[in-house]
């Protein structure tokens, strides 16, 4: 990669799967054709964290040398969660505020209302609530590949995908009500997979699974399975478009979790209640 160029779009890139997954450097080589890329990911894998800042975290930045295609990459590993990555690269790492924030590229999908449990997502909300364009990128692929590092993955498509755009992102003057987006490709997905702009379906698609132990002083985690109902399913949202479309979803999510009513209306409804 080039060095930092004051000409060049300033991108921090992150993850939730750790600093040596395989796709945080697919989405670092699809970047560097757009600006000068920080990668600041977490040390560990670090999935299901949300936009959460762990007392724990010990804030340790270590710099590292990573090799992609022939070239040296300088990049940081973070002691703490994917949202104090971001914070650590932009108020410790950056040279200037960034042109782009992008978390990704994830090993699966992020899909539907449980979002907000995305460590992927939560890195790139914490990047919008610094105001700069935010990017969440993540890759549909089996479940049991999730929290592994698999060679046989096939990121080409994704590649393509968070380059185009998050060169949109860096060349469109800022969107009303959208802070971020959230990008997900499907398996078997190549650039000419065609991409829509979707909502955020209500479904459950990530499904908590009793642990079943037999003692409550176990060690037995709550699991997850996904769960798949097409008749559920709204047609403009993200889980119809990724798995019943095979099509790329593009979500436009907003910081405002506010819901969207008429505040008056409803104050006046809940004062009128009995």
């Amino acid at each position: 990669m080039a060095g930092p160029n004051s000409r060049r779009p300033q991108i921090l890139l992150t993850n939730d799967d750790g600093i040596r997954a395989r796709g945080l450097w697919a989405a670092a080589e699809a970047l560097s054709s757009l600006g000068y890329v920080t990668v600041c990911a977490p040390r560990e894998q670090y999935s299901g964290a949300g936009r959460s800042m762990p007392h724990r975290s010990d804030g340790v930045l270590s710099e590292e040398q990573v090799t992609i295609h022939g070239l040296t990459w300088k990049v940081y590993a973070v002691g703490g969660s994917p949202a104090q990555a971001v914070q650590h690269g932009l108020l410790e790492l950056m040279p200037q505020r960034p042109d782009l924030v992008v978390a990704g590229i994830n090993h699966g999908e992020n899909l539907t209302v449980s979002v907000t449990i995305s460590g992927t997502v939560g890195a790139a909300l914490e990047g919008a609530s610094f105001g700069v364009p935010a990017l969440a990128v993540s890759l549909e692929m089996p479940q049991e590949y999730s929290f592994r590092n698999a060679e046989d993955i096939d990121f080409s498509a994704a590649m393509h995908f968070t380059a185009v755009f998050g060169g949109l992102l860096l060349r469109s003057p800022a969107l009303p009500d959208v802070d971020l987006l959230k990008v997900d490709i499907p398996s078997g997905a190549t650039p000419q997979t065609p991409w829509r702009v979707t909502r955020l379906s209500r479904s459950k698609y990530y499904v908590p699974v009793s642990p079943g132990r037999e003692r409550l002083s176990d060690s037995a985690p709550v699991g997850y399975e996904i769960s798949l109902k097409p008749e559920e399913l709204e047609i403009d949202s993200d889980v119809h478009v990724v798995r019943m479309g095979r099509e790329v979803s593009v979500t436009p999510m907003s910081m405002d979790l506010t819901s969207r009513v008429d505040l008056g209306e409803l104050e006046q409804r809940l004062r009128d209640t009995p």
